[in-house]
């Protein structure tokens, strides 16, 4: 399926990053139905290997932040992780929430009919295997009729792995840090959209972003007000952990 970014629709402007993981522990199924509950259509998440290969849902390259578990995720099985609690830090009624294979929330987001933006975030050295792998899951388990998930990263390997592989599913540049050569860099790896750290967003260059042809996200953005000022600035959209919060204020 060819997709350009002028394709790419976001209603609501509001995509709940790692889920509704102001309301549910990040990228957990818990969070990603919350995210639904809240009015998102759009999820956000992040995919690592594991030791042996499956695509989980994780945003650190180490598990100790959000399970019961230590040491890296790329050091774990998948039998393994099935073993670990990744609710408990959150909230007491989370505890033996698991950390879901990406398969399971490709499965949610298409029975819910709900679109997809998968960070491809790779640990140390596994840029490509774990590109690959995700893609080649996503696209065996994500129906051809539907609009394909946005691949982003703030990986260049990952996204020129993800261009090779599928140059129609669109693609988005992750920057973190204002970059001076923002569009070489876009182009170099051929991203159809630009996600940008909301802190290092400044009158001016909002104005040079939207001068350019590319659809422009901003993250991560739990103030309503900051969120309606860049909406109406261009963005397309916002990311969130609180898309309740940011959508109700915005009468959506």
């Amino acid at each position: 399926m060819d997709m350009s970014h002028t394709e790419l629709t976001f209603i609501p402007p509001v995509i709940a990053c790692r889920g509704a993981c102001a309301r549910a522990p990040e990228n957990t199924m818990p969070a990603f139905i919350a995210a639904r509950e809240d009015g998102a259509q759009w999820i956000e998440t992040d995919v690592k290997l594991t030791e042996d290969g499956v695509p989980v849902l994780m945003h650190d390259d180490t598990l100790d932040r959000t399970t019961n578990g230590s040491g890296l995720v790329a050091d774990m099985t998948w039998a393994d992780m099935q073993q670990l609690d990744a609710g408990s830090w959150f909230a007491p009624e989370f505890a033996g929430t698991p950390v879901p294979a990406l398969e399971e929330l490709l499965v949610f987001a298409r029975a819910a009919h709900m679109r997809l933006n998968l960070e491809i975030k790779p640990s140390p050295g596994r840029a490509r295997a774990t590109t690959m792998i995700t893609l080649i899951n996503t696209a065996r388990v994500w129906p051809h009729a539907l609009p394909p998930p946005l691949i982003s990263s703030f990986d260049i390997e990952s996204l020129l792995i993800a261009a090779q592989l599928h140059p129609g599913w669109p693609r988005s540049l992750l920057l973190d840090e204002w970059r001076e050569d923002w569009q070489e860099l876009a182009v170099l790896t051929q991203a159809t959209v630009l996600s940008l750290n909301a802190n290092m967003l400044t009158p001016a260059r909002i104005a040079m972003l939207n001068a350019s042809s590319f659809p422009l996200l901003a993250y991560t953005i739990n103030d309503s007000t900051r969120a309606r000022v860049l909406l109406q600035a261009g963005f397309r959209a916002v990311l969130s952990n609180d898309p309740a919060n940011v959508l109700g204020s915005l009468g959506l």
